[in-house]
């Protein structure tokens, strides 16, 4: 992997970590088209911008990290659990959906669940408005959606806003939940990554590695920001249209 190539990976996986729009399936459809090849080694760098991107989440609700936030942690570890066990029995099925054509037609169905969710749903209700005040119940039924997150394409972070909002949480609890429930995911996903291919980090080239990780994490603090600004004005219609219609695209390139 050259630098231009690290540059563009670290990019996507900073602007898409966060948002509704499957950093994985990006990431699949930009290697295809970069002609990176799935080695050890890129599966290596990957671990390196998804830190990166855990980093910005970590920075940016640096003041929910404390022990003072005990509850808080303990309801995203409920929430992480169920991923955690669904994705351990099945990784070996999971591996097998890493392709294109299941990203483009998981873009095309969760762009319309994110439009039906939306044309049901009236933020003037009673929701909940503060992270903190997510109950235990509702973590649950966050990390029940985060499942189908497991099919490339889906989108963790889709799963889980939509997961939020479908249980009572405004949009923008909902996406904060999200972003904190990333941090023990992405940490799980990378560490279990970390042990398997940390041999392939003596051949990396560690220019572009850190370079990469660099523009994943300057992209991914600003990305989160910039969303959280986005959401308090706007709805997640926009998020659907785009899913939908970059889905259609790569079937109709396929």
């Amino acid at each position: 992997m050259d630098i231009f190539q690290a540059i563009i990976i670290g990019i996507i996986e900073g602007f898409t970590e966060f948002l509704p729009i499957s950093s994985t399936g990006h990431m699949i459809v930009a290697s295809k088209f970069l002609g990176i090849p799935e080695t050890d080694l890129t599966k290596a760098y990957e671990v390196i911008i998804q830190f990166a991107a855990i980093l910005a989440v970590m920075l940016i609700y640096r003041e929910k990290i404390t022990f003072k936030k005990v509850d808080l942690w303990m309801k995203l570890l409920v929430a992480f659990l169920p991923l955690a066990i669904v994705g351990f029995i099945f990784k070996d099925v999971i591996k097998s959906l890493f392709n294109v054509q299941t990203v483009a037609w998981m873009f095309i169905v969760g762009g319309i669940i994110f439009l039906i969710v939306e044309y049901f749903y009236k933020e003037k209700e009673s929701h909940v408005k503060d992270v903190e005040l997510v109950s235990y119940k509702q973590a649950w039924w966050v990390g029940f959606a985060q499942i189908f997150s497991l099919v490339p394409g889906t989108s963790r972070a889709g799963a889980t806003i939509i997961g939020g909002m479908l249980t009572g949480l405004d949009r923008k609890t909902s996406a904060e939940f999200s972003f904190l429930l990333a941090i023990p995911v992405m940490a799980a996903v990378s560490g279990y990554d970390l042990l398997k291919h940390y041999q392939d980090f003596a051949d990396a080239n560690w220019g572009a590695f850190v370079i990469g990780f660099v523009v994943a994490f300057v992209v991914a603090y600003a990305t989160i920001k910039l969303f959280l600004a986005f959401i308090q004005r706007f709805t997640f219609v926009a998020f659907g249209i785009y899913r939908i219609v970059f889905g259609v695209i790569l079937l109709l390139i396929l």
